[in-house]
């Protein structure tokens, strides 16, 4: 089922949906995770709205959350990307990953651009391994 999506209306509605059926049955991303075959943030990811789930993926989520029919087609749908607003984000983690970008953003494309030619970083590609810092 190869769908696409022209808003982000439905996906953003579907993840709020997704986020209170994860708080309601107290589960973490991981145990959602947990069965699909795929990454912890691939699947957080999706279930947020910016990238399709395959159908199997789809299902276990589904069941997990207690979604309806039309709430496992949904996630298997492309949809439109970069649902963050425009301009740097205010939200703290987010500003701070905006930081990030902007102190580290040129470095990749310069290699990229010195061992590819007009190449770009494919962000399906991307390795996520996110470290959580020791408590003060």
């Amino acid at each position: 089922m190869i769908q696409s999506q022209i808003s982000q209306n439905a996906r953003l509605a579907l993840s709020e949906v997704i986020l209170l059926a994860k708080a309601r049955k107290d589960l973490s991303f991981a145990q959602i995770t947990d069965g699909t075959g795929l990454s912890e943030a691939f699947v957080t990811a999706a279930l947020l709205g910016q990238h399709p789930l395959p159908a199997s993926a789809a299902q276990v989520v589904g069941d997990k959350l207690g979604l309806d029919a039309d709430g496992i087609a949904l996630p298997q749908t492309v949809p439109p990307r970069a649902s963050t607003p425009p301009g740097v984000p205010p939200d703290p983690p987010l500003h701070r990953l905006y930081e990030i970008l902007q102190a580290y953003g040129t470095p990749p494309k310069a290699l990229v651009h010195e061992q590819f030619g007009a190449g770009i970083i494919s962000a399906p590609n991307l390795k996520l391994d996110v470290q959580q810092a020791d408590a003060p």
